[in-house]
């Protein structure tokens, strides 16, 4: 049985929830794909992601020139990964910027909400593709993995979709 898209949807907003911390991917003005770890702040999904980052960085100075980006998940402990296409922008917006912060923030932006150069970064995913492992145990995993090795037949690698959001 294939699950309806509201329902691949509601999977890709629990595993990116349960994931949090991501690798966003930008390019460069040469043509270079740069990834930085960033930790989310919301998952609306209707397919927003929501981070915070400071306006002068590289980051904003290249989605300004190339929108498109990537936004990777791993979830080693569920044995999830969630990969998400997108285009972004920098939004200056208060209220949203009250609404996402929290305390634990502070590490990156020492004085809050008031951190000069403050800003946020808005994904809005267009696809996501995910894989989840057919068994929650990773020795079934590496199990199945060695099975598979021994008999020549491909494992189950467990269900992979692409989500148009």
């Amino acid at each position: 049985m294939t699950a309806t898209e509201q329902e691949q949807r509601e999977k890709v907003k629990k595993m990116v929830a349960d994931a949090r911390i991501c690798m966003l991917t930008t390019m460069t003005e040469d043509h270079r794909h740069v990834s930085r770890p960033m930790a989310l702040q919301e998952v609306e999904f209707d397919g927003d992601l929501w981070f915070f980052t400071y306006a002068d960085s590289d980051l904003v100075q290249q989605i300004n020139h190339f929108p498109q980006v990537n936004v990777s998940f791993s979830d080693p402990k569920q044995q999830n990964w969630i990969s998400i296409a997108g285009a972004a922008s920098q939004v200056e917006n208060r209220a949203k910027a009250e609404e996402l912060w929290n305390p634990l923030l502070k590490a990156w932006f020492p004085d809050g909400l008031e951190t000069p150069n403050l800003t946020l970064v808005k994904v809005t995913a267009q696809t996501a593709e995910y894989w989840e492992a057919a068994h929650s145990s990773k020795v079934l995993t590496l199990f199945g993995y060695a099975k598979a090795a021994v008999t020549g037949k491909t494992p189950d690698a467990g269900e992979n979709e692409t989500v148009r959001l």
